[in-house]
């Protein structure tokens, strides 16, 4: 399995494509314009508390103030308060926590108003980006990620991912950052942290310690409200949270991106420096990787799978809704129970695809193909949390129900990625038409069907406009020559004049229209 990072870089914005063997399975954009991106330490100011909800508005400096619930503000906030003010004033010059005296925590249960008043300065972190009418989700228990740990203020634990299955090399792990952990400070042990030595985990420490010093240190003379602490740019936090051995390339486009990336790949993983490489192909980098095709073929209402099966994708505000259709998908050696696991275990690759790929989040209802068999349900469900496994946002699936229902809850901390796929019909009619870059892919869906039927189709003949019968003809190799060597039968290609550029049919070598099964 190889992994690769495309990096594509504009005045406007920079996109990231995570490809694995060499299909899209994520897909960012960082906007510069972008202030409050998950992870981000504001200086804050409490606007009011609200009883009523439990909860208080925060001003951070967006149009919206952010929302802070009583059970976000973290037991240590007192021991926060005392710290930010002593900071503020200039009465403390040890940042490092080790002398500092904490307060008793506050009440699980407690109400807002008796422990925040309005005008208070507070720490707060970005957990939730501004979506659609709301404002950012903040937090004051704070936590600043590191490559192999997540080190918390104000904190004693140390906890471990639980997707590190061995008990052994959990213990081992939780006695070796309590044996380099600084006082003050609770530690998250990382799933990427298994096998690793207590050398890089304190290399990994004393970083982020470093970054509290450093903002806490801005703390004095920082105004309300303003950023103290910066969540690294979105190509480092990818790699950060992403990269492994796996990774075979990342490939750049702008120099000073590619310059910044080598730098953080050599300090975490100098042996693999060698795989950050600078693009300056004539060809646009997404589409030199095949991504611009993968995107308009992945993104709108229906997304393709192979031989003909499909998902349709609704978005409604409350959830999102994913039907598995099997299409003109058809098997006689297998019969209807067969086929219908079979498509549905190649929907679930596909849905936990798309759901890193377009960041969906909240409340996802697939409806997958009807199955008798409680076994096949159950191969599917284990199927579909093994294909989600690698997802890095928090999620649940609960089990198929009696009406074949698969529930799925998912993290949603920024806004959906929505790219519009269809395109204005190049006949001019006014209506969108789907965008002609897949108008291939198509073709050659269809072809494959035809030749693997059972009908006898010694010479197939494919009328089409001559614009797109150029475009299949032309060149060394043409597609057409490619098809001839991939399902060894010769393509007539016959331009049709009076045929719009997305219209094409199938025939037969006596002029008789082929029917797609």
């Amino acid at each position: 399995m190889n992994r690769e990072l495309i990096v594509r870089s504009s005045p406007e914005a920079v996109d990231f494509a995570l490809l694995k063997d060499g299909k899209l399975i994520e897909l960012h954009k960082e906007e510069d314009n972008n202030n409050f991106s998950v992870g981000d330490v504001f200086l804050a100011k409490i606007r009011k508390p609200v009883t009523g909800l439990n909860a208080a508005f925060v001003n951070v400096g967006y149009e919206k103030d952010a929302f802070l619930h009583y059970h976000d503000l973290g037991p240590q906030l007192s021991s926060m308060l005392k710290f930010i003010k002593k900071a503020r004033t200039g009465k403390l010059k040890d940042y490092t926590l080790k002398d500092f005296p904490f307060e008793k925590d506050i009440d699980k249960n407690g109400s807002i108003a008796d422990v925040i008043k309005a005008n208070q300065s507070l720490l707060v972190q970005i957990v939730k980006e501004p979506i659609s009418t709301k404002g950012p989700r903040i937090s004051s228990e704070l936590s600043i990620a590191g490559r192999y740990l997540v080190m918390v203020p104000f904190s004693d634990r140390v906890s471990v991912s639980q997707k590190i299955a061995s008990k052994e090399e959990k213990d081992r792990l939780i006695r070796l950052v309590k044996s380099i952990k600084p006082k003050g400070f609770g530690v998250i042990i990382r799933t990427v942290a298994e096998g690793k030595k207590v050398a890089e985990l304190d290399k990994d420490l004393q970083n982020l310690l470093s970054k509290w010093i450093a903002m806490s240190k801005k703390l004095q003379r920082a105004s309300h409200p303003s950023k103290v602490l910066v969540e690294l740019n979105r190509a480092s936090s990818i790699l950060r949270d992403v990269f492994n051995d796996s990774f075979s390339g990342i490939h750049v486009d702008d120099e000073t991106l590619y310059n910044q990336i080598k730098d953080y790949v050599h300090e975490i993983a100098p042996e693999k420096e060698s795989i950050v490489k600078l693009y300056s192909g004539p060809a646009p980098i997404f589409e030199k990787f095949g991504i611009e095709r993968q995107i308009k073929t992945s993104f709108g209402k229906t997304a393709s799978m192979s031989r003909g099966a499909y998902l349709v994708i609704e978005h409604t505000e409350a959830l999102h809704v994913i039907d598995v259709n099997s299409g003109n998908r058809s098997n006689k050696a297998k019969n209807q129970e067969d086929t219908a696991l079979e498509v549905n275990m190649l929907a679930a690759s596909e849905i936990a695809r798309q759901l890193r790929l377009r960041d969906m989040g909240g409340i996802i209802v697939v409806d997958f193909i009807d199955m008798t068999r409680g076994d096949h349900r159950r191969k599917l469900f284990d199927h579909l949390r093994n294909e989600m496994k690698d997802d890095r946002a928090k999620h649940k699936i609960l089990p198929p129900s009696k009406f074949g229902l698969v529930q799925i809850t998912r993290q949603r901390v920024r806004p959906e990625m929505n790219i519009k796929t269809s395109e204005e019909n190049p006949n001019g009619t006014g209506a969108e038409v789907e965008a002609p870059i897949v108008l291939i892919d198509k073709i050659q869906s269809d072809l494959e069907r035809i030749i693997k039927s059972d009908q006898k189709n010694n010479g197939i003949v494919l009328n089409i406009h001559p614009f797109i019968a150029a475009y299949l003809t032309k060149g060394f190799p043409s597609i057409r020559s490619k098809w001839f060597k991939a399902y060894k039968k010769w393509i007539k290609v016959q331009p049709r004049d009076a045929y719009t550029y997305l219209e094409y049919q199938f025939k037969d070598k006596d002029g008789k229209t082929i029917n797609i099964q």
